[in-house]
């Protein structure tokens, strides 16, 4: 169940998207200004909003139904524990474009080799066999750089060497960690042999 909430969560942050209420084509217009919007048409201010979005520190910190705005489908999941944090290539927190949202990859084509990164951390439990089971899940994203390569669902360096798994054609995963004793999992399950640390991305 752990590895879906992944997925899904860190869909969350690529789609979340603002309405900004007058943009200006040429300005940067940052949240402080207090004409941003979320997509319910809230305000964004800084520090946390109602639902555990920190837009201006880039992080989320909350349980998985508050980052859907607790929707229906989602309340199989709603005593996860959630937090996200994310830099500024994969969601800034301001609108230098003149669209009305908040940039993704700004000066750049697309998120490769843009440098943006995703952290998920989760936890929760569960009952097996009359056992209450506690797990947590840590799980980092970046966006391929601009001369790697896609072989067998990997994303691989210019040199060849192995940088992750591919997750939605612009994204590598680079590192796993899991740990859940019902399930026999403990620390690392996947460790970019490239490198799971951000700088050299």
């Amino acid at each position: 169940m752990k590895k879906i909430i992944v997925a899904l969560m860190a869909i969350t942050v690529l789609l979340v998207s603002t309405g900004l209420a007058a943009a200006k084509k040429c300005d940067c217009t940052t949240i402080q200004s207090g004409e941003l919007l979320t997509t319910d048409g809230r305000v964004i201010t800084t520090g946390y909003d109602k639902w555990g979005y920190n837009y201006q520190g880039h992080m989320f910190n909350g349980y998985y139904c508050d980052a859907y705005r607790d929707a229906a489908w989602c309340q199989p999941y709603k005593d996860v524990k959630l937090a996200m944090k994310w830099n500024d290539a994969w969601l800034s927190n301001k609108d230098c474009t003149g669209d009305g949202l908040l940039d993704r990859y700004y000066g750049y084509n697309s998120h490769i080799g843009s440098g943006a990164w995703l952290t998920n951390h989760q936890s929760g439990e569960y009952e097996a066999d009359g056992e209450i089971c506690k797990w947590n899940y840590f799980v980092k994203i970046v966006a391929a750089p601009a001369d790697a390569y896609v072989e067998s669902g990997n994303w691989y360096t210019a040199d060849g060497t192995e940088i992750g798994v591919v997750i939605w054609g612009s994204f590598a995963t680079v590192q796993v960690v899991s740990n859940d004793p019902c399930a026999g999992e403990n620390g690392n399950q996947y460790v970019s042999p490239f490198t799971p640390g951000f700088g050299r991305y």
